[in-house]
């Protein structure tokens, strides 16, 4: 349990998970692969928040080990890892999230050309 937080501390999520391999085959350094996975945690929220803007929510990598998920209100919760975005975002915003939305869609089609 972290002393800090009070929280378990357990495996990385699979999304956080990419560069492991690389650093036991040595392919890479373990600095190296704290930039990688920072960078790359970094590009999963910007490309999450493209979506996320929508419902008027906002992801921000939280010291590289968590996510703190925000609405325009100030309210804010702390997300463990990817896996528990959607249902979080959800709750956050009150209503369910649909990826399909027509609107959504338009908006995600707009960004392409910006």
């Amino acid at each position: 349990m972290c002393v800090l937080c009070g929280e378990f501390v357990g495996q990385p999520h699979w999304s956080d998970r990419k560069f492991e391999d690389q650093v036991r085959e040595e392919r890479i350094s373990e600095g190296e692969y704290q930039t990688a996975r920072r960078r790359d945690r970094l590009r999963r929220a910007k490309l999450a928040n493209r979506v996320l803007a929508h419902y008027g929510l906002r992801l921000d990598d939280w010291n590289g080990v968590k996510y703190l998920l925000k609405d325009k209100k100030g309210r804010s919760v702390v997300i463990q890892d990817l896996g528990g975005l959607w249902p979080e975002a959800a709750k956050l915003a009150g209503r369910t999230l649909d990826p399909l939305a027509p609107e959504l869609l338009e908006s995600l089609e707009s960004m392409r050309y910006e």
